[in-house]
């Protein structure tokens, strides 16, 4: 069992602490916390191209199993995203509770290693029930990113740049999804777009789909969502009684098997790196604590080292005083203050899927097919939606510095609502109508639709992502924040399969006027709630969040 050398010395009021920080040498080679946030933020450049390279694979494996895609139908199509996000919600939750557990460094080494199986698990896989476990793995890796990567970021952070530390971890996020994007259109690009060669059409009407090598989008247009005169079941019909011998539609695999590059990466880097020093104090060993914290701190920047440590010792105390127990879900749910604040937490959470962020994220391209582009344009246009991401994440980086939390979030919520009826506008009264008479839209239409979303992205990566993953991974305690930003991402995660579920479906049966509307009037909601009960974390260490916290929700 370890010593718990935080407890006074016999004869004492408290331990020496300056002694102890005098002779504790650091635990290893100086990182700067640039360096620590860059290899721990590998884990998120995972979570954002894991999230993010579905949206251009989709088009490929929607493709004949004889041209290389997997024959998928909407169900399925369903299922490939939602089983990720399902993943992802139960790898918030234990992630949270194994780094809790056994440290934030020590999860994010396993997470590296389920990051790679899972990516080589999917990029060979030979159907979506093969698929489907792999991608759960992946799911579970991602979520665990998603609830450790920021605490290990905010509980290694100097004070004075913690928030702009911790806004890098939403940047890789927007990064990761970049590359993946990017990536999507090389490979589509050097693949021609989607092409099959088919050897027969054994229809009654060919609607002119004759043998040969035939672009994917010519049979997509048949569709009546694309001003075809087919639906659902008789377009799927008609690509049944196609003979394809041949195609690319294996290109997918291309985009999937890159994300093993910084998985190798993410665990060769992160075992060069300390432990989280409040970590080893939340698990009594004092001296392994000010050993890790001399390996990431500055003095002459990052002040007394002496000072934080005994801040630090003396919220451990109080932690200790006031529970039995430890970094349990049930002492958060029977501490009342805790559970108001988890509450808090968990709504933050949402507000970040609420948004309707990962429409954008995962179905872009399908949104900009509806709006008239063909698979390769709408492809290639989603990288412009990565670039607006990481500028806006970029942008986070120096508005977090100089503007209040509640301030950003509020705004962003409002703005996004703009963004959001602006595309529900396009599409109500300038799209609609050509669906309708079965012709396609005009060209600029989709690259209207385009615009708002670039301008939508820009506005939420800016705000909504930097201000909530920050703040989740600073307003918890520090003995029960794994398990507590755990169980809030576990609830994000949740929404977004909900969301993810849903919205094919609601694209096709209210179309994007009306879909588009209600994300619209949602966020006006989100934003009149916030503005009566959303507390504020500018400016204060992680032990004067908890003092606040516990002094606002008791």
């Amino acid at each position: 069992m370890t010593m718990d050398t935080t407890r006074p010395a016999p004869g004492t009021d408290e331990p020496d602490i300056a002694e102890m920080v005098a002779g504790t040498p650091a635990s290893g080679k100086h990182r700067g916390i640039l360096a620590v946030a860059g290899v721990a933020t590998l884990g998120s450049l995972l979570f954002g191209y894991d999230t993010g390279v579905i949206s251009g694979a989709l088009p490929y494996m929607y493709m004949p199993h004889g041209a290389g895609g997997l024959a998928l139908n909407p169900v399925e199509e369903g299922l490939i995203g939602g089983v990720l996000l399902i993943g992802a919600a139960f790898g918030a939750v234990l992630g949270g509770t194994m780094s809790d557990r056994w440290g934030r460094r020590h999860n994010i080494t396993i997470l590296a290693v389920l990051f790679l199986f899972g990516a080589i698990g999917t990029t060979f896989a030979p159907s979506v029930a093969v698929m489907s476990p792999f991608r759960f793995i992946l799911g579970f890796a991602v979520g665990g990113a998603s609830a450790t990567v920021p605490v290990y970021l905010a509980e290694t952070a100097p004070k004075r740049i913690r928030g702009s530390i911790v806004a890098i971890d939403q940047l890789m996020i927007v990064t990761g999804q970049l590359l993946a994007f990017t990536m999507n259109a090389v490979i589509n690009a050097a693949h021609g777009g989607p092409q099959i060669t088919v050897t027969a059409n054994h229809n009654a009407d060919q609607h002119g789909i004759g043998l040969g090598q035939r672009s994917w989008d010519s049979v997509l247009a048949l569709q009546a969502s694309k001003g075809g005169p087919m639906d659902d079941a008789q377009f799927h019909a008609f690509v049944n009684n196609l003979v394809v011998s041949a195609g690319n539609g294996a290109a997918w695999r291309w985009m999937l098997v890159l994300c093993t590059i910084p998985a190798i990466a993410l665990w060769i880097g992160i075992r060069l790196m300390p432990e989280s020093a409040r970590w080893y104090l939340v698990k009594g060993r004092i001296r392994e604590a000010i050993g890790s914290l001399k390996r990431v701190r500055n003095p002459e920047k990052d002040g007394s080292l002496e000072d934080e440590v005994t801040e630090m010792l003396e919220t451990r105390h109080h932690e200790r005083e006031e529970a039995g127990a430890r970094g349990t879900f049930k002492h958060v749910w029977q501490t009342p203050w805790l559970r108001k604040l988890l509450f808090m937490g968990i709504f933050l959470a949402i507000v970040n899927q609420t948004t309707g962020v990962n429409t954008i994220m995962y179905y872009a391209p399908k949104v900009l097919e509806y709006a008239g582009m063909t698979t390769s344009a709408s492809i290639t246009a989603q990288v412009a939606n990565g670039v607006m991401s990481v500028i806006g994440s970029a942008l986070g980086l120096w508005l977090i510095l100089r503007f209040r939390r509640r301030q950003i979030l509020i705004f962003d919520v409002f703005g996004v609502a703009a963004a959001l009826l602006a595309i529900a506008g396009v599409f109500h009264f300038m799209i609609a109508p050509h669906i309708a008479d079965g012709t396609r839209p005009p060209a600029w239409t989709a690259y209207l639709v385009l615009a708002m979303m670039a301008l939508f992205m820009l506005i939420v990566q800016s705000t909504n992502g930097t201000v909530v993953w920050t703040m989740l991974g600073e307003m918890f305690p520090s003995n029960v924040r794994g398990v507590m930003n755990g169980t809030a991402i576990f609830f994000m995660w949740v929404v977004n399969a909900i969301i993810t579920f849903t919205f094919p479906s609601m694209m096709a049966s209210l179309g994007g006027g009306l879909t588009y509307t209600i994300y619209g009037v949602l966020n006006v909601v989100i934003g009149i709630v916030l503005l009566k009960i959303m507390p504020e974390t500018s400016g204060k260490s992680l032990e004067q969040i908890e003092g606040y916290m516990e002094k606002r929700y008791s």
